[in-house]
């Protein structure tokens, strides 16, 4: 459900800061004006993070879902968290429903604002407010605000909100989609800023312990967002080590955070998390990157944690001699045969396509929304010398012509990928819901992806027959029922390509100017 917050009878609080504010730019204004707007509005040191953090590549940024959701979602499976979001109508109503869609079910709040109150600095107050009658300790351990793309251009400054009231933590974010490239990356932006709330509380005295208590062993902070059965296997893969599996960041409440301190290293599964190993390293954790997937990723990645911990070479052998045979049988008794082309958003698409060439597929290209980063140099390295194409912030067009260089037998991608593969008479799934949601580290994950993947490869011969059943219905411009011959007109296509052409080009004036 959703709840729009209004103002509270309380009386507004000095802010204590100057507020500076945009003109209420739309979302249409582009880019690059809002940028320059952010900018002008005091949004500078923000946005100047944002771009070395995540790099926007030799585009603008991947095409995806608004990278708002990212942070959304993060702050929608914590417990004792509400989450607010401050934007414009139409871009809280589409990550409302989307969040929602994806399985949440907790309340979204929402600031609303119009052009007035936007300007003159009322939405601020309407937010400070807001919050002020949400600060239930009893309910809740944090408040977390959300500025999209339209207050974070006007500068609506969450940063001189107070940090605390009533013993609940306010943390005010901006993730605007001109500034934050995915949403992938949107999620290390809320898990960092709450990282580091939670750091400078442990600095300055105790801070809760974990629900089930302190470990016995030393821990491995678990970073990025993991299928439920990996934790449970990354831990059976450490005990032999002397090591137990710590929190997954994000975590599911507070107290986690101070838990992910208390280890020992951090697993870096998702390695563009770099807002949020900034602040691991900032504790002098050790940052391990690459993942227990298959063989090969197994055995390397034994090795990097036993060595990061201090764990003894024989400790390590004994590990890596328990746990290799079982993995290798079980790539072996489900191998997966054919050419397959990987794409997508979530950012373990390096890590699938291990699995996958372990498993025995033939694996050409492997394409991520997410950024190259040190922590994935690793993965990068091993894929290309077994032969396959990595593009890190891969665009579709990237994707579409992997897709017609290699004729894939089996096309995993995003839900354009998966349509044009489809439209062409190739097998293909969707990433997100049929290939990230499953096991892949460990014994669990050695043969998980045969199944769906065979029983997509196998399926070849029936869209050769609903090709060629249907090879008579038109496509493009005949396509459609018709009651008679449908006749091609190229010059209307070329008078909308003018435009089109014309347009960009205008825009593209204005970003120089």
């Amino acid at each position: 459900m959703n709840k729009t917050l209004l103002p509270s009878d309380k009386p507004a609080l000095e802010a204590g800061a100057p507020i500076a504010h945009g003109d209420g730019l739309g979302c249409h204004a582009g880019a690059g004006e809002m940028r320059r707007a952010a900018a002008a509005a005091g949004k500078s040191e923000t946005l100047e993070r944002y771009a070395a953090d995540y790099p926007a590549g030799p585009h603008d940024q991947p095409q995806s879902m608004c990278p708002a959701f990212g942070s959304l979602r993060v702050g929608l499976r914590m417990r004792r968290t509400a989450t607010v979001l401050s934007g414009s109508a139409c871009c809280v109503y589409g990550l409302t429903f989307t969040s929602h869609f994806y399985g949440a079910r907790r309340t979204v709040g929402y600031v609303p604002f119009n052009s007035e109150s936007l300007v003159t600095g009322k939405l601020f107050e309407d937010i400070r407010d807001a919050v002020f009658g949400l600060a239930d300790p009893q309910l809740y351990d944090a408040i977390v605000i959300i500025n999209l793309c339209v207050p974070t251009a006007s500068g609506v400054p969450l940063q001189i909100l107070p940090k605390e009231i009533n013993g609940v933590r306010i943390i005010g974010i901006d993730v605007p989609g001109f500034g934050v490239p995915t949403h992938a990356e949107a999620k290390d932006v809320l898990a960092a800023a709450m990282l580091r709330y939670a750091r400078a509380e442990a600095e300055q005295g105790a801070v809760q312990a974990p629900r089930a208590g302190r470990s016995e062993r030393p821990t491995i902070t678990l970073l990025g967002e993991l299928f439920p059965a990996d934790p449970v296997q990354i831990g059976m893969m450490l005990e032999p080590l002397g090591l137990a599996a710590g929190p997954a960041v994000p975590t599911r409440e507070w107290r986690e955070l101070y838990a992910a301190y208390d280890c020992a290293a951090v697993a870096a599964f998702h390695p563009f998390y770099r807002a949020s190993i900034r602040e691991f390293e900032a504790a002098s954790r050790k940052i391990v990157g690459s993942a227990p997937v298959g063989s090969e990723g197994t055995e390397s990645w034994l090795n990097a944690i036993g060595e990061a911990c201090g764990v003894p070479r024989a400790k390590i052998d004994a590990a890596n001699n328990r746990l290799l045979p079982v993995i290798r049988a079980a790539l072996a008794a489900r191998p997966v045969k054919g050419r397959i082309t990987l794409s997508g958003y979530e950012g373990s698409e390096l890590l699938v396509g291990r699995l996958l060439v372990e498993s025995g597929a033939d694996v050409r290209y492997v394409g991520t929304a997410c950024p190259l980063t040190p922590w994935s140099e690793q993965d990068r390295q091993w894929l290309e010398a077994k032969g396959v194409k990595v593009q890190f912030r891969a665009s579709l067009e990237h994707d579409l012509a992997a897709l017609a260089e290699y004729e894939p037998d089996l096309a995993i991608g995003t839900t354009p990928v998966v349509q044009k593969a489809k439209q062409g008479g190739t097998p293909a799934l969707y990433f997100t819901n049929l290939i990230s949601a499953r096991p892949l580290m460990g014994p669990a994950g050695a043969g998980s992806l045969a199944e769906v993947v065979n029983a997509s490869l196998a399926a070849k011969p029936r869209f050769d027959a609903m090709r060629e059943f249907f090879e008579d219905v038109g496509e493009g411009f005949a396509a459609g029922v018709w009651e008679k011959k449908p006749t091609d007109r190229p010059e209307f296509r070329a008078l909308y390509k003018r435009r089109i052409e014309a347009s960009a080009k205008a825009r593209q004036g204005e970003d120089i100017k």
